[in-house]
């Protein structure tokens, strides 16, 4: 197909401009994945904190406190699956939805899909989401976030709608595979928590059980924060690897586009210079003519 030059001199000025979004975009997917990693540190602390308060609870326990097994009647299983908000992230919600679909057992399944994105890939996989919910765009929104999936769930769980709680997220990484982590955040297994060794017990004011169970579903909560900040760090990493693929798919298409620039610009002047001499020559025929005796 042929292309004047102010045509694809138009062209090059559209996707120079294109290519600034595109490194502006990747800029922004650096910014936000190096703030989701720098929050890490301060989850994870939050949670180890947790894990200490609950196990000077479980010194005021004089029950056995065990996961609580699941009725083989009333198996739900509620898969939270985290996939992403916003485009330009490759095959990532692909990724996550498969494995949610992989990971569907026997009995009944609820999925709780984060992320306008994977809700529409959950669909087209054909799983149904029961509850749903936009995935967060700053890492300032990820405690909101957290705090409406926990309640969501506990109101499954003391309704008796759900026995079982699996949390499926990405994580941050260098390679290009895009990694999926499943973690189980109910029952909750109280029995992973170390006793600590003293000799007199907290003072608390609240029954043992009563503060167990507040403290477990703060763990939960500090479980959820981090798993989101996880696939809100990796999504942002999939869109910089999404935008390094556009910008190298820019340079080819902008040095194709130069290349035809030249070559019609060459042919520009090739035909000017035609166009001249075949002029010249015939101004200079004329004159011959005049000059020449009847």
């Amino acid at each position: 197909m042929s292309y004047r030059l102010s045509d694809v001199q138009a062209r090059i000025s559209t996707v120079h401009q294109l290519e600034s979004v595109v490194s502006a975009m990747r800029g922004i997917a650096a910014a936000r994945s190096r703030e989701a990693r720098s929050r890490l540190d301060g989850i994870r602390a939050c949670a180890a904190m947790i894990g200490m308060a609950i196990g000077d609870a479980l010194l005021l326990d004089e029950r056995n406190v065990q996961p609580a097994p699941a009725d083989a009647g009333a198996n739900t299983h509620v898969i939270v699956v985290l996939c992403a908000e916003q485009g330009f992230v490759g095959t990532f919600n692909e990724h996550v939805v498969e494995a949610a679909a992989r990971l569907q057992q026997t009995g009944a399944t609820d999925y709780f899909v984060i992320g306008d994105r994977g809700l529409v890939v959950a669909a087209e996989h054909g799983l149904t989401a029961g509850w749903s919910a936009p995935m967060v765009a700053h890492a300032d929104e990820v405690g909101v976030l957290a705090d409406r999936i926990t309640e969501a769930l506990y109101e499954r769980l003391e309704s008796g709608l759900a026995t079982r709680v699996t949390v499926l997220h990405a994580v941050p990484q260098l390679a290009t595979a895009i990694e999926i982590v499943q973690q189980s955040l109910l029952p909750f297994d109280f029995t992973r928590f170390a006793l600590p060794v003293r000799h007199l017990a907290p003072l608390v004011t609240l029954p043992p059980h009563r503060l167990l169970a507040r403290l477990a579903e703060e763990y939960v909560y500090t479980q959820l924060c981090e798993a989101i900040m996880l696939s809100f760090a990796a999504e942002n990493e999939a869109r910089m690897r999404a935008m390094i693929a556009a910008r190298t798919n820019v340079h080819d298409t902008l040095n194709r586009l130069i290349g035809d620039s030249r070559r019609l610009r060459q042919e520009e002047i090739t035909a000017e210079i035609v166009e001249l001499a075949s002029g010249s020559l015939t101004a200079s025929g004329k004159r011959r003519q005049r000059r020449s005796p009847p």
